[in-house]
């Protein structure tokens, strides 16, 4: 059974730093694209960022230079490094990977079930 599990998350101050973790595990042929979203209560998920298997990024603008993602291939594994944080960055924080797992199918898009991450005082 191939899947998705986030870590990581947690209560932080504003101003405070963590960092997530997703590793993917079970019969994985390979893995293209590997990317955060997150859900705030009452809003749309929306795109964090994204990082390609040679490590081309993407991030939304609202969390340029503030966020860094990063993956280590060999441990199939996808980082979401956050800093300087925000009360607005409160959501949960789902992975998402483009993952082969049968030669005879391509890519499928799979989904962590996700890390709560508040940002509080």
């Amino acid at each position: 059974q191939v899947q998705l599990v986030e870590s990581g998350g947690g209560l932080v101050q504003p101003g405070g730093s963590l960092r997530l973790s997703c590793a993917a595990s079970g019969s994985i042929l390979s893995i293209s694209g590997m990317s955060w979203y997150r859900q705030a209560p009452g809003k749309l998920r929306e795109s964090v960022a994204s990082i390609s298997k040679l490590g081309s990024t993407i991030y939304a603008d609202s969390v340029k230079g503030r966020f860094t993602i990063s993956r280590d291939n060999a441990k199939n594994t996808v980082y979401l490094q956050m800093n300087s944080l925000k009360p607005d960055d409160t959501a949960v924080y789902y992975c998402n990977a483009n993952m082969k797992t049968q030669p005879t199918m391509g890519l499928m898009s799979y989904w962590g079930k996700g890390t709560l991450v508040t940002v509080s005082t």
